[in-house]
């Protein structure tokens, strides 16, 4: 299964606004770190479709559809629409491409599950939006790319997919779309008490979720606890078809948004153990809001899944695409030297907490029977 990469251009000079956290070159900084240490083969990138809207409605409200691309069109928003839709407030600006780029990240996502039909591994840093609603903006989301990949395997035939969402915030629109659906397992782990306050221990979405939030300073050596005593032995009892991997970058300890403490290396290793669990794979982006430690942890994620040794250094080129980011956070005013010439960090080990234990424990409890497969 050689592994696809799905990326677009649109991300490349598309910003928030100039204070939102999102006003940092994510995707692109990755692909150009992924083309620079020649790990890119053309023959496996594939440009990332802009979904349709007949597309987005299998999951998202035709108003509020319409109501987007209102406001890229008008690159305003009426109070009717801010106050229905949340388009413009809650920290989801009007932006140049509010309709347009977010409609990409859908479309890769989407092809991704088309491509892996059949079997394979795509990686789609530009997916990985999971707070969107299917009627309203949320958490700087406003389409649910990872619902609508789901919805692309679930109409392909499958009938029994995990999703595994590891970035800082709890997954709470991917979770709540699925919430009947015993098609679709959705596994979160996730900063305990952060916003949008939601995937508690006990919070199993009718019995096929499970949630383990974690407490600030999240290590290195607890994510594996959590990976050996729950992730895995999870996703082996549930024998899925397909596996949908969130990654979002925001659990890095350097991330300015959340209050976990992992290296990239817990990155790569939940997704190199998890990526011979399932005939298929799809690896997302996420959250993550410095732009250093974002691009190395997914171009990492991309060798991982192409079992390229992680260098020691740095080539010139490489280094250069890192050399010239520019981050208006008081990280970025002394970024250190190993975010230049380095891909994986330093290893962060620690403790691993009881309250960590005792999470993983419970969610590997009363796990329900694996769905029937068909495919």
């Amino acid at each position: 299964m050689t592994p696809l990469l799905i990326g677009s251009e649109i991300y490349r000079r598309s910003t928030y606004g100039p204070k939102h956290p999102l006003a940092i070159p994510r995707v692109s900084t990755t692909l150009d770190l992924i083309r620079a240490l020649g790990w890119m083969d053309p023959a496996r990138y594939h440009d990332s479709p802009m979904a349709t809207p007949e597309a987005l409605a299998r999951f998202h409200h035709p108003d509020y559809l319409a109501a987007l691309m209102r406001a890229e069109a008008e690159q305003g928003v009426s109070p009717a629409d801010r106050e229905r839709f949340r388009i413009g407030a809650d920290g989801n600006p009007v932006y140049r491409e509010v309709f347009r780029r977010p409609a990409t990240s859908a479309g890769g996502t989407m092809l991704a599950a088309r491509l892996t039909a059949r079997g394979g591994i795509a990686h789609v840093p530009g997916g990985g939006t999971h707070h969107g609603r299917p009627d309203r903006a949320s958490g700087f989301c406003y389409l649910n790319d990872p619902v609508l990949g789901l919805l692309e395997w679930l109409g392909l035939g499958l009938t029994n997919i995990v999703y595994l969402d590891i970035d800082a915030h709890h997954g709470d629109g991917v979770q709540d779309a699925f919430h009947d659906d015993p098609r679709v397992f959705t596994l979160s782990v996730h900063e305990d008490g952060r916003w949008p306050f939601t995937g508690g221990v006990a919070d199993r979405a009718g019995g096929h979720a499970r949630n383990i939030p974690v407490p600030q300073g999240f290590n290195d050596s607890e994510m594996a606890w959590v990976l050996h005593e729950a992730i895995l032995p999870i996703i082996r009892h549930l024998r899925p078809q397909a596996i949908m991997v969130q990654c979002g970058a925001d659990a890095l300890e350097e991330d300015p948004l959340a209050r976990l403490s992992l290296s990239n290396n817990a990155h790569r290793a939940v997704v190199g153990a998890v990526m011979g669990l399932a005939p298929r794979l799809i690896v997302l982006g996420g959250g993550g809001y410095n732009p250093w430690t974002v691009a190395r942890c997914w171009a990492g994620v991309w060798g991982t899944l192409n079992g390229f040794a992680m260098p020691d250094r740095l080539g010139a080129e490489a280094e250069a695409v890192l050399r010239a980011l520019t981050f208006h956070r008081s990280a970025g005013r002394h970024p250190p030297d190993h975010w230049f010439t380095t891909l994986a960090d330093a290893p962060r080990p620690g403790v691993v907490r009881a309250v960590v234990r005792n999470r993983a424990a419970a969610a590997r409890a009363d796990l329900p029977a694996p769905p029937a497969a068909v495919a």
